[in-house]
């Protein structure tokens, strides 16, 4: 009888009672799955290392790098690298690649709980709902006049990136008549179309939009794909908005538009350096949100993710292709045989 595939689950995963965030109902996909062993690694980590590559065939991970260096040890055994989530920016895809290790994530869970939150943040901005939470705890009830909010039908809504999170984003907003504009080189307007939506330009998009929301991969053509030139573009008046990733966005030149007036205010569930430093200017501005990239964070949200991601690993170990796959290319290598 063969050996039982070992596969771990990256500890970060787990809230302060030791329980899976995600819940228990998904870790029915491996207790179920025959031939397959599973354990939480023994310690928290940051980083995937040599170890860990050695110990398991497939992992499942929330927060940890997967760096070049988890591939080059001896012995390796690791086939599989599961993201909880949709970006994979803190893994290594190319060395993954070379070595024969599937990478997968969960893009599917993701674009209606992330429109979700963009929404909120426009609404929220909309409504200065936070201005008005801290007067009226203050006792400034008389201030109402001082506090307009901005009433949405007719305004421009921009989203940067119409991949599924952008796309449903922009769906949604159609309950709000909003005008709806799409900067996406690779987006299809046909189907934005579709949706009552308009591919522009990411000038245009900056220059008409009343609300701008980032909602692109990071990669290293997105890295400071908005910086002090693109706030100069925006209106006055704009808010601007951040589901993505921190280092999108020139965190530097965001603080500096806030400050000089450049633009009117942000909401940011992602910050370059994470944690965020409590040192961060944005943490001290009235006229921003923030949160800890977590905001998209619900129980739905969780259990879709790790059912998503926790079937890709058995499907891959049982030999059959899961249906997300970062790697693509890697479908050919000889450590892998996947129908």
């Amino acid at each position: 009888m063969s050996a039982p595939m070992k596969v771990g689950i990256t500890r970060d995963i787990l809230d302060s009672r030791g329980e899976p965030a995600f819940g228990r109902a998904a870790l029915a996909i491996l207790d179920n799955a025959a031939g397959i062993e599973w354990e939480y690694l023994p310690e928290r980590v940051t980083a995937i290392g040599p170890a860990h590559a050695a110990a398991y065939d497939a992992l499942y991970v929330n927060t940890p790098r997967v760096p070049a260096a988890a591939v080059a040890g001896p012995g390796l055994r690791l086939r599989v690298v599961a993201r909880h989530g949709v970006g994979y920016d803190s893994v290594d895809v190319d060395a993954m690649t070379a070595a024969g290790v599937l990478v997968t994530n969960t893009p599917a869970a993701m674009p209606r709980p992330v429109a979700t939150i963009a929404l909120t943040f426009i609404l929220a901005l909309a409504g200065r709902l936070f201005e008005k939470d801290r007067m009226t705890r203050a006792g400034r009830w008389h201030e109402r006049m001082d506090h307009m909010g901005t009433g949405l039908t007719g305004r421009t809504l921009g989203v940067i990136g119409a991949g599924g999170i952008g796309k449903e984003l922009l769906r949604m907003a159609a309950a709000f008549d909003l005008r709806r504009l799409a900067a996406d080189p690779f987006a299809n307007d046909v189907e934005l179309g579709y949706i009552g939506a308009r591919r522009v330009d990411l000038d245009t998009l900056l220059r008409e939009s009343d609300f701008v929301v980032v909602a692109c991969l990071l990669n290293e053509g997105t890295r400071h794909l908005i910086g002090a030139p693109q706030f100069a573009r925006m209106k006055p008046s704009a808010a601007f908005i951040n589901v993505a990733r921190g280092p999108i966005v020139d965190e530097a030149a965001l603080i500096e538009a806030l400050r000089t007036g450049r633009i009117a205010a942000a909401a940011t569930d992602v910050f370059e350096q994470e944690p965020v430093d409590p040192a961060n200017p944005l943490l001290s501005m009235d006229n921003v949100i923030v949160t800890p990239h977590s905001l998209c964070w619900t129980d739905e949200c969780f259990h879709n993710m790790a059912s998503i991601g926790l079937k890709s690993i058995v499907d891959a170990l049982a030999g059959r292709r899961p249906e997300f796959v970062v790697n693509r290319e890697v479908l050919g290598h000889p450590r892998l045989r996947l129908a």
